[in-house]
């Protein structure tokens, strides 16, 4: 499997960067994970020359060529970050690469309860018409207390999100497999010769 992994930050110091580092490398060899950063991605608005920025296009090229998606979110008052709504924006009013693709969300958060509001909001947003993913149900991964969670060397020391963190991904290594099986046949309705603003 080849996943794409989004830090949903622009933040240079994030938890959420570390988890997918340490992903990155604790399931090397059962899948190949290519951490992204949304940083530099402009702000989401309807360009007037109808031209698509350059960086927003090469994040749908590896969200179309990606087996599934892992977003990292952290929470900040009680949603995701402006940066990560703005990178879902471009994608769902260009390319709509997201449409069925499987997507596992994940989260760090310096508090107790992990990012478990973001969580749920991110699953909106997913849900939504435009974007339209196949989020894995029933999959919540909450790291909390999330600064004392890595060593030095980014290996995460919580054993039990360890092993709560192979069994999800296991599980969505798995989930991404029956969900490419079942719509292998499925025709896709996609705007990709018309964009929103062109209508």
């Amino acid at each position: 499997m080849k996943y794409l992994a989004i830090v949903g930050t622009n933040s240079d110091v994030s938890t959420n960067r570390m988890l997918l580092q340490y992903m990155q490398k604790y399931f090397a060899n059962e899948a190949e994970i290519e951490v992204y950063e949304i940083k530099e991605l402009p702000a989401f608005m309807e360009p007037e020359d109808f031209e698509i920025p350059e960086k927003v296009a090469e994040l749908s090229d590896k969200i179309l060529k990606a087996d599934g998606v892992i977003i990292a979110t952290p929470e900040y008052d009680h949603a995701i970050p402006a940066v990560l709504k703005s990178a879902l924006e471009w994608i769902s009013y260009t390319s709509q690469a997201l449409t069925d693709k499987p997507v596992l969300i994940v989260g760090a958060s310096h508090g107790t309860l992990g990012s478990s509001r973001a969580q749920a909001h991110l699953r909106q947003i997913l849900d939504s018409p435009e974007l339209a993913a196949r989020i894995m149900p029933s999959s919540e991964f909450l790291l909390g207390k999330s600064q004392g969670a890595f060593d030095s060397s980014g290996n995460l020391i919580y054993l039990d999100k360890v092993s709560e963190l192979e069994e999800i991904f296991r599980e969505f290594v798995l989930f991404t497999d029956i969900t490419t099986k079942l719509l292998k046949d499925k025709v896709l309705n996609k705007k990709v010769t018309k964009y929103t603003w062109q209508e």
